[in-house]
């Protein structure tokens, strides 16, 4: 079996690497017809891929909570979002060729900085269909070659999914193997794309922490890592209480299921007996646990444990902890942060400024909810995930972000001394 997995994502491997380079060539009209002709096959098996996925969410309703299912389930306004996202996409400058630097050196060498496509991508990601369609046309777009491994709960919407981007790309006279998925739900499958750097050039996961520690314990290939969202809201003393309350309610329960959920709430001491009262109530729907003297000034908050303050929820859930001012705000959410987004409420300039610097995240906020932290609502188009670290990427990946440079060096027969 392992070699029938290995000999699969070989042939994965080498279909991605040729499709790349003819992606890579690709002029922005044939990518751009590929995405328009995927959107239209998107609504044109509209009932294909709901039947398809109902038959994913059927296959794990009773043993998934329900912002697991919630993630997992697709909708006709859901399937209409991902083809609209691929259209808007297609409306996005293209991010290949773009001259990032032009110098001329004293030898008379003229030298160019180019954008250029990184190649073959490995995308590993858990429950949420929608994920295949925005990674697939952000790499497309940015002529990259995709191989997808959605979880298993995900596989038969995945299929169509990709069934569709390949009819985009056959239509605009591209490679159908620019994208690809895996076509077992074996776990080793995993593992050996991981291996896999004679083909693969970067893989992102996307997903809990168990998925992103074992691409980063596990990968040859270079990685792009997209850590959990423990993402937090600071209420400092100088907060708006009405604005605050409207944002953190946002920020946690539009929707519980998503990385840029806010997980904790930090609330200043000076502002608490105030506050808390009015959170409570503005919760509704949530299980607030807080610390013992949150809950001494509020008794409707459950005692929250030494593990709250680290956990990524996912759920109608949030912890509270009190603090006794900004200084304290920053050390406590740089200790307990996973480094996704995190936000600050106050109408104090200075403070938000202060804790915008301090606070090491990819985004932070200032009387926003955390969960503008997505590519679309920053005019990506769409996102393929939120880096969390500081090399090459960082926050929201777009198409610029799927891109590499080269250097184009032009002489007149210069030879060097």
């Amino acid at each position: 079996m392992q070699d029938n997995v290995n000999d699969h994502i070989d042939l994965l491997g080498q279909q991605a690497k040729a499709a790349a380079r003819v992606l890579s060539l690709a002029t922005t009209e044939q990518k751009n017809t590929a995405l328009l002709e995927a959107a239209t096959a998107l609504r044109a098996g509209m009932n294909e891929l709901l039947a398809a996925n109902a038959k994913d969410v059927a296959g794990v309703v009773d043993t998934k909570p329900d912002a697991f299912i919630d993630r997992l389930t697709l909708t006709e306004d859901r399937v209409e979002a991902m083809a609209c996202a691929l259209e808007s996409i297609a409306e996005l400058p293209d991010p290949v060729g773009r001259k990032l630097a032009n110098f001329d050196r004293p030898n008379g060498l003229n030298i160019e900085k180019v954008a250029v496509p990184i190649g073959v991508i490995g995308m590993i990601y858990e429950s949420r269909p929608n994920v295949g369609a925005d990674a697939s046309a952000l790499c497309l777009k940015s002529g990259n070659a995709i191989i997808l491994r959605g979880g298993s709960e995900s596989r038969e919407s995945t299929a169509i999914i990709v069934t569709a981007m390949q009819a985009g790309l056959t239509a605009a006279g591209l490679p159908a193997y620019a994208v690809q998925t895996v076509g077992t739900a074996d776990r080793s499958a995993v593992a050996a794309l991981l291996q896999a750097d004679q083909y693969v050039d970067l893989v992102i996961p996307r997903g809990g922490r168990g998925l992103v520690e074992l691409v980063r314990n596990t990968a040859k290939v270079p990685t792009l890592l997209h850590l959990d969202g423990n993402c937090h809201s600071y209420i400092h003393e100088a907060a708006d209480v009405q604005k605050a309350l409207t944002v953190i309610r946002n920020a946690k329960l539009r929707r519980t299921g998503i990385c840029g959920a806010t997980e904790s709430i930090v609330v200043d001491r000076s502002i608490a007996a105030e506050v808390l009262p009015q959170l409570v109530d503005a919760m509704e729907g949530c299980e607030l646990r807080g610390d013992a003297d949150a809950v001494k000034i509020e008794p409707r908050l459950k005692t929250a444990s030494a593990d709250d303050w680290s956990t990524e929820y996912l759920d109608a859930i949030a912890s509270i902890k009190l603090v006794d001012d900004i200084d304290a705000a920053i050390a406590w959410v740089s200790t307990h942060s996973s480094g996704h987004t995190d936000a600050i409420i106050t109408e104090d300039a200075a403070a938000a400024r202060r804790f915008m610097m301090a606070i090491d995240s990819a985004v932070v906020m200032h009387n926003a909810s955390t969960q503008f932290s997505d590519g679309g609502e920053f005019g990506m188009g769409a996102e393929i995930g939120i880096a969390t670290g500081k090399m090459h990427a960082r926050g929201p990946v777009g198409l610029e972000q799927l891109t590499s440079y080269k250097y184009l060096v032009h002489g007149t027969g210069q030879i060097r001394a």
